[in-house]
């Protein structure tokens, strides 16, 4: 909560907060990305690494086997036939047997075959080490033999586990030495009847050598399985590897001849890779942990994250100073602004250089003058409408129009008008009461209409001969505010102005109505002499002479009253408000407000 709050105060901690989001996400996709693609590059080449291996040890395998199994050849050779098939043998066949295994040895360079031998069903054999033998128990009862009795026709290779059977039939072993056997039939050549077995002796060292030297990982370990699963080279593991294999069985899980998996176990999972030996059928498997397989690809996710962290550390320190270097010009106009609104408008700002923050603080020092410039201007206006407000008040307490009003009650008294005088009174205290109106500047159109009235009753008892007035304002506009002293001025420029130099009797008509549904429009008219062209043109610049300078001059001259109005309404309304003119032999003086817009008409 306080880390939101912190960011949404301070455009600094937004900017850098939107750096590191932005720098973030593309450093951690790339990441991501980069280490996924390692990791099963690199796993996958240690799988691949450890699959080769395998299959290296089965081709070694199958290449020592299939060139062995040359030497089978030696069961179609005629001597050995004849050996075989007959009960009783002559030195010089046996000895040229004997030189017929030392040929082929010469030939084919055989460094790993032990022995070759050849023994008929009567147990009568002949071998390199042992030469001419005779076997005390039925060979027929070796298992091997007795499959090859049945399937003359097959090549079996017997482990070292497998081939103990044979050694005790013949009494003969191979001490500190592991032997795995090859054993076929021997036919004869016409009817194809079994008449013996080949064995062909091995050293198994170059296999066990691979076992125990090769290694997945480093601490994994190569052993092989027979057809039966049975382990037949297991390499010196500790007991829980070594129960593992024993319980580890392939073929139910993976009959394929190789292939590659992760084995569950209780610890860290196990990574297995086996191939199978085409010539044998015997499974080369290797066993690994998983984490030793994977170990480069886990340096490699190591490295990503520490190049990672190093690169948003990198991005964070060079945005913690841009962003500095950014916002400090901001947090200097920040400060020059809050000077400027608690009042001192001399706070101005130093901009430096062209970029949008020194513009900024030029349009801020611009906005300053401004505000100066308004302020002053205020200031002036507001004393323009005090003194408006003051001579509208002094011209409505004129001393000639209060003498003349008292002139008249005096000599209506003497005259004997009581009612006229009391007429005249309550007009005059009417008249009075409203100017003041305690203060306020805006009344209701009635009350303003009253004030009018009062004036013109006053006016009536003066020059009762030729005044005469009408009021036409309809009822329901008569509840719309109004600027007060707006009409009576009006009323008593067209008196002066229009009437009183007038032959005959003078009608002042003020009336009211609305225009285009949202403007009430107000008119003082009057059938007077009217003006001249030259005499519009005057009064028109003279509306927007300032009060004071047109105080000095004759008020009678420069039409003190319409100005006074027409000062105090463009105060109020700004200059929109207007007088329009239009000169006619009638004068008539309109007096126009509207619900959005104020102007005068004039005609």
């Amino acid at each position: 909560m306080r880390l939101t709050r912190w960011i949404s105060s301070s455009l600094r901690a937004k900017l850098l907060t939107m750096f590191v989001i932005l720098t973030s996400i593309p450093l951690i996709a790339v990441g991501l990305v980069s280490y996924q693609k390692s990791y099963h590059s690199i796993s996958d080449h240690s799988k691949a690494s450890s699959m080769l291996a395998a299959d290296l040890l089965v081709r070694n395998i199958d290449f020592l086997f299939d060139d062995t199994e040359r030497l089978l050849e030696l069961s179609k050779n005629p001597e050995v036939i004849h050996f075989l098939f007959s009960q009783s043998e002559t030195y010089k066949e046996a000895k040229e047997i004997l030189q017929t295994f030392e040929l082929y040895r010469e030939t084919y360079k055989y460094e790993n075959v032990l022995n070759i031998s050849f023994i008929n069903l009567y147990g009568k054999g002949i071998s390199e080490r042992k030469g001419v033998f005779q076997q005390s128990r039925n060979p027929l009862r070796n298992p091997h033999f007795q499959e090859l009795t049945l399937n003359p026709d097959n090549v079996l290779k017997i482990p070292p586990s497998g081939a103990s059977d044979y050694d005790r039939l013949d009494g003969f072993t191979y001490p500190n030495q592991n032997v795995i056997s090859i054993m076929a039939a021997v036919r004869q050549r016409i009817t194809h009847e079994v008449i013996g077995f080949i064995v062909i002796d091995l050293d198994d060292s170059f296999i066990e050598q691979f076992c125990d030297k090769v290694t997945i990982g480093k601490t994994g370990f190569f052993y092989i399985l027979d057809q039966k699963d049975t382990p037949i080279f297991v390499p010196s593991v500790s007991p829980k590897d070594s129960l593992l294999i024993h319980k580890t069985n392939l073929s139910k899980f993976h009959p394929s001849s190789r292939d590659s998996f992760v084995l569950p176990t209780e610890g860290s999972p196990k990574f297995v890779v086996y191939s199978t030996s085409q010539s044998t059928g015997w499974r080369i498997i290797g066993m690994a942990p998983l984490q030793e397989i994977v170990a480069e690809a886990n340096r490699i996710r190591q490295l990503i994250i520490v190049s990672v962290i190093l690169s948003a550390i990198f991005a964070i320190t060079l945005y913690f100073f841009l962003t500095q270097r950014i916002t400090r010009p901001m947090q200097l106009l920040q400060n020059k602004m809050r000077l400027a609104a608690s009042g001192y408008l001399e706070a101005k700002v130093k901009p430096t250089g062209q970029d949008e923050i020194a513009d900024l603080g030029k349009s801020f020092n611009i906005m300053l003058e401004k505000i100066k410039m308004l302020l002053e201007k205020s200031i002036s206006e507001q004393e323009q409408v005090q003194k408006a407000e003051l001579r509208t008040l002094q011209a409505q307490i004129n001393p000639h129009f209060l003498y003349n009003t008292l002139d008249s009650i005096i000599w209506m008294s003497e005259a004997g008008k009581s009612d006229s005088v009391v007429n005249l009174v309550k007009a005059l205290s009417r008249f009075f009461r409203i100017s003041l109106n305690k203060g306020r500047d805006w009344i209701s159109i009635q009350t303003e209409l009253e004030h009018a009235e009062s004036y013109l009753v006053i006016q009536q008892m003066r020059y009762r001969d030729i005044l005469e007035y009408e009021m036409k304002v309809p009822t329901e506009l008569q509840a719309y505010p109004i600027l007060k002293m707006t009409l009576q001025p009006l009323i008593e420029n067209a008196l002066y102005h229009g009437i009183k130099n007038k032959r005959g009797k003078g009608l002042i008509t003020v009336a009211g109505h609305i225009e285009n549904n949202h403007e009430i429009v107000l008119t003082v008219a009057d059938n007077g002499i009217g003006m001249n062209l030259q005499r519009l043109e005057f009064i028109r610049e003279h509306l927007n002479t300032p009060i004071e300078a047109s105080a000095k001059g004759d008020p009678a001259e420069g039409g003190f009253g319409l100005q006074n109005v027409h000062q105090r309404l463009r105060l109020y309304f700004g200059t929109a408000m207007a007088f329009i003119w239009k000169a006619r032999k009638v004068k008539a003086r309109k007096l126009q407000f509207g619900s959005l817009r104020s102007k005068e008409v004039w005609t």
